[in-house]
C-alpha cells in the first residue's frame, strides 16, 4: 500500500468540505483549527452488554477504550472532544460503570467541552455522567452525526458502519479498520475495543458514495495508508 500524507507517528491527513483533518492511527479524527476531536462507536461496556445474554467476553473493553482515549487527549489535547454516538453498547451500559471507569471519563472531560451525540444504541443522553448531548452537531459548513445519511453528505462526519478495508498485495492480504471519505464526508471507522468492521465495499457504503472516488485511510501497523475504496477487496 502507497501512503499519502502518512507519518511516522501514526497520523494522515484527509480534508472535509476544505477544512484540514488529521487522521489518527488510533481511529480518531482531529480538527486542529477547533481544537476538535472525534471519536466514533466507543460501544462502552459492550462485554457486560453480552455477559448479561449469557456471551462471555473479557470484561476490559471499558478500560481499554478509555486508556486509547487517554492517550489521544493526552497527545492532542482538544479543546472540545465530540463522542459521535453509540458511545454505549446499550441505553443502560452507563448505569453498568465501574467507579475506576466513571473517574477516569470524569478526568478526560475536565477542562474541555465534551459532547454525546445520540447514537442508535445509546439514543438517549447517558445518564450522571458529564458533558452535553446533542442529536448532531454543526459547526461552519461541518456537521457532526451518527448515522451518515445518502444524499446529504456534503460536509459530514460520521460513524455508524464501522468501515474497514482489505487491500490484496503480492504477499496477500491485510484488512483494517478505515476512514472513508470523498472530501465531501468522512465516515470513521469504531474507536471500540471490541467494535468490529464493516468492508468498504459493502452495499451501505455503496449507497453513500456510489462510484465517486473514495478513499479509505487505512490503519496499518506503520501509520495510516491512502488506497481508492474501489482497489479495495471484497472480504
Amino acid at each position: 500500500m502507497r501512503s499519502a500524507a502518512t507519518t511516522g507517528s501514526g497520523r494522515a491527513g484527509l480534508t472535509v468540505r476544505g477544512e484540514d483533518f488529521v487522521a489518527d492511527a488510533s481511529g480518531a479524527l482531529y480538527w486542529p483549527r477547533e481544537k476538535l476531536l472525534a471519536v466514533a462507536d466507543l460501544h462502552f461496556e459492550k462485554g457486560s452488554s453480552f455477559a448479561a445474554r449469557g456471551v462471555f467476553l473479557p470484561p476490559y473493553d471499558t478500560r481499554a477504550t478509555l486508556a486509547a482515549l487517554a492517550r489521544l487527549v493526552a497527545a492532542y489535547r482538544p479543546r472540545r472532544v465530540v463522542a459521535l454516538g453509540d458511545s454505549f453498547h446499550d441505553p443502560h451500559g452507563a448505569a453498568r460503570l465501574a467507579a475506576d471507569d466513571r473517574a477516569s471519563l470524569a478526568a478526560l472531560q475536565r477542562g474541555r467541552d465534551w459532547l454525546w451525540i445520540a447514537g442508535n444504541h445509546d439514543p438517549a443522553p447517558p445518564a450522571g455522567l458529564g458533558g452535553d448531548a446533542a442529536q448532531e452537531l454543526l459547526i461552519g459548513a461541518v456537521t457532526f452525526r451518527h448515522e451518515p445519511r445518502p444524499g446529504a453528505g456534503e460536509g459530514e462526519i460520521a460513524g455508524h458502519l464501522h468501515p474497514a478495508a482489505r487491500v490484496v498485495g503480492r504477499s496477500g492480504s491485510v484488512r483494517g479498520r478505515s476512514f472513508l471519505s470523498d472530501g465531501g464526508r468522512c465516515v470513521l471507522p469504531a474507536f471500540g475495543a471490541f467494535a468490529g468492521g464493516l468492508n468498504v465495499r459493502d452495499a451501505a457504503f455503496c449507497a453513500l458514495f456510489g462510484a465517486a472516488p473514495a478513499i479509505a485511510h487505512v490503519i496499518g501497523r506503520a501509520g495510516v495508508y491512502a488506497v481508492p475504496r474501489l482497489l479495495c477487496a471484497p472480504d
